[in-house]
């Protein structure tokens, strides 16, 4: 696991009518420090929103309600104990769980699967329209030793 990055499995409660899963308690460790927004993307199939990391000190905390994602995530953090790992989780629907990422770590993810998914991110800071927080670099970089469409062995 990447320094920093933390992972807790989310209760699902269900009954005949569906499910509720609380994705955010200011009491759960991976909220540290708490979101000051949050937001909602929907992506197709196949689709790979990545590469990019924060350098202000952002936290972003990654949920997956609906579809499936492979969440990767690149420390190339100078003086981090993990520099230079790759750490991939695959989050959705039915395994629900909240990624908490250091900003300052590249991450992304790619939606698996033939259903679109809605990801949900609850960021420490505010985007800022005028200066984003925002470096990137494309999907298929050589900067980062990950190939977003390797199969599990």
């Amino acid at each position: 696991m990447i320094d920093g990055v933390e992972v807790r499995e989310l209760q699902v409660n269900a009954d005949e009518r569906g499910h509720l899963v609380e994705i955010f308690r200011e009491d759960w460790e991976e909220y540290d420090p708490e979101p000051a927004m949050s937001y909602y993307s929907m992506s197709y199939p196949g689709v790979v929103r990545g590469w990019h990391r924060h350098t202000r000190g952002q936290v972003d905390h990654f949920v997956c309600p609906s579809g499936r994602i492979k969440v990767g995530i690149y420390d190339d953090r100078e003086g981090s104990s993990t520099r230079g790992e790759v750490q991939k989780l695959v989050i959705g629907e039915h395994d629900q769980r909240v990624v908490r990422i250091p900003g300052a770590c590249w991450h992304g993810f790619k939606v698996v699967g033939d259903e679109r998914a809605l990801l949900i991110n609850m960021p420490t800071n505010l985007y800022d329209y005028e200066d984003p927080d925002e470096e990137r670099l494309p999907p298929d970089t050589d900067e980062i030793p990950m190939d977003w469409d390797e199969r599990p062995h």
